[in-house]
């Protein structure tokens, strides 16, 4: 699949992958403070942003499109990086091609499985009457009734756009909905990647524990843990700039 992808800045290739319900556009901060030592690919996994959709969604294949990209653009070796679900791609994407990966960095997720914990957010979104909603004011107060937190509304509703018959999902809803499960997919068992891993950890979050270091350093025994503080789970939107300090410090 051809993903769409945001490409800018000069210097080695930084390839960055967003979350669930995410978008290449939720990178774009970052990217301005690191456009001017790397060449920024910012991408829309497929289901996601202006990428393709398809009823076909798992981790082999969304490797397989990262591969595709890197292939396309001439990139034998890149220096890779992504979020949560985006995390999980690039670490089956350095497990099955390593010589491709100079350095992996993870952000607020771990190799292991993670069960659904997406209902709410799911059943807001579907809850939507595309059809009659007139304003983006009122596609937010109808999922304010599933998720009151304004800010994760804001991330979510990042994915609303119009078309010529009215509003419409950039992300491929109900393949997300159908195969939900496949998001929290443990890496194989016997996978490793040996090269430099940086694991970066929202220290308000939950979903990079003590408990799971056993597990990361079987994967990736080259591996750092850095936790950035006064984040969660979207460590790059709550505190960019320590990420991007931690980004710098391990990329040289």
């Amino acid at each position: 699949m051809k993903l769409n992808f945001k490409k800018s800045g000069s210097g080695p290739p930084l390839v960055i992958l967003h979350g669930l319900f995410g978008s290449a556009d939720n990178w774009f901060s970052i990217a301005k403070e690191l456009v001017e030592h790397y060449t920024l690919y910012l991408v829309d996994q497929r289901n996601h942003g202006d990428s393709p959709h398809s009823e076909v969604w798992n981790y082999a294949v969304m490797v397989e499109d990262l591969k595709e990209l890197l292939d396309d653009e001439g990139l034998e070796k890149v220096l890779l990086m992504g979020h949560s679900m985006g995390g999980k791609t690039v670490m089956n994407f350095a497990v099955t091609y390593p010589e491709r990966v100079v350095k992996l960095i993870v952000a607020d997720i771990a190799p292991r499985f993670y069960p659904i914990h997406h209902e709410t957010i799911l059943k807001g979104l579907n809850s939507l009457d595309l059809k009659s909603i007139q304003s983006r004011k009122e596609a937010d107060e109808q999922l304010a009734r599933y998720i009151p937190e304004l800010g994760i509304r804001q991330f979510l509703l990042k994915s609303l756009t119009r078309d010529s018959n009215g509003f419409a999902w950039k992300i491929n809803l109900s393949t997300i909905t159908e195969n939900i499960e496949m998001v929290g997919e443990a890496i194989a068992e016997d996978a490793v990647y040996e090269g430099p891993t940086l694991f970066l950890a929202g220290a308000n979050s939950h979903y990079i524990q003590q408990k799971d270091l056993p597990d990361i350093l079987a994967h990736f025994p080259k591996y750092e843990l850095e936790f950035i503080a006064d984040a969660g789970h979207w460590l790059h939107a709550e505190q960019p700039h320590a990420v991007v300090e931690e980004m710098r410090r391990f990329l040289g």
